[in-house]
């Protein structure tokens, strides 16, 4: 089979680097990120949230080959911040949105287990022997 074993997906190997920026010389402003082990989840998610930027002009990604692990994302900005400056924003955007969620998730989690609790100590005998 020529798909690569799984963990080759994922685990970077010795001396690899995660992400590497080569400037593009054919436009201003405008660099290409090669990140490894990544896929078509992280570039959409990236190339979108960059879209969204102000000083973002342009963003886009590739994936060079499904069984090749590597995300290739282009940034041009106006000059204002560096290509690299607009992706390490969008990184820790990204970062503090989703920790957000998670702790928005945990809490209603909580709420609804403790709900629960109580729905099932009123049937099954609660404090007032489940008499109403």
């Amino acid at each position: 089979m020529n798909a690569p074993d799984r963990f080759e997906l994922f685990l970077l190997q010795d001396g690899e680097k995660k992400i590497e920026e080569k400037v593009f010389t054919g436009m201003s402003n405008t660099s290409d990120f090669k990140i490894l082990k990544e896929d078509h989840t992280l570039g959409n998610l990236l190339a979108e949230h960059l879209k969204q930027a102000p000083h973002v002009l342009m963003a886009g990604y590739k994936i060079a080959h499904p069984n090749v692990p590597e995300l290739f994302i282009r940034i041009q900005t106006d000059g204002s911040i560096t290509p690299r400056e607009a992706l390490v924003g969008a990184c820790k955007q990204l970062v503090a949105m989703y920790g957000q969620l998670g702790r928005e998730f945990q809490k209603e989690l909580a709420l609804r287990q403790y709900a629960d609790q109580g729905e099932q100590g009123g049937v099954n005998g609660g404090a007032n022997g489940g008499h109403y």
